[in-house]
């Protein structure tokens, strides 16, 4: 439970800040889900984390909330469920720190203007076309 969980290049969370619940799975599944507590539910204290810088933790906050969560029920097992868990809240954290690319603006070609302006006049074209010789207005 050492292991720290990589969530991008440069960051790696200690499993001891992870808190994880075991609890009964819901749905179908007869006499095994009826004693099994496989349901794995992972949070994350966000402002209780030692590892995290103060910017990220601001990230994480404004975009997940104070407290990640991540639910795995689907296996059988609770082993896997909880893989599962740990993965989607290592997709959470790694989804909310990511910072998106600035877009530099960009103008349109010549070639890409000269073809625009080339396709307004076909259409026009092809509605004048369409109208009735000599005005349509009498």
């Amino acid at each position: 439970m050492d292991d720290p969980m990589p969530i991008t290049r440069d960051l790696a969370l200690p499993l001891s800040e992870i808190a994880l619940r075991a609890s009964r799975s819901s749905g179908p599944g007869g006499q095994h889900a009826n004693v099994t507590a496989s349901r794995i539910e992972a949070v994350f204290d966000v402002a209780a984390s030692a590892t995290l810088a103060p910017w990220q933790k601001e990230r994480i906050r404004a975009r997940c909330g104070p407290r990640v969560t991540a639910v795995a029920q689907e296996a059988r097992s609770q082993l896997r469920n909880r893989e599962l868990a740990l993965e989607r809240l290592r997709e959470r954290l790694a989804a909310a720190l990511a910072v998106p690319r600035h877009r530099t603006p960009t103008r349109p070609t010549r070639a890409s203007r000269r073809r625009r302006s080339e396709a307004k006049r076909r259409h026009s074209q092809r509605k004048q076309a369409r109208r009735r010789p000599g005005g349509g207005w009498e």
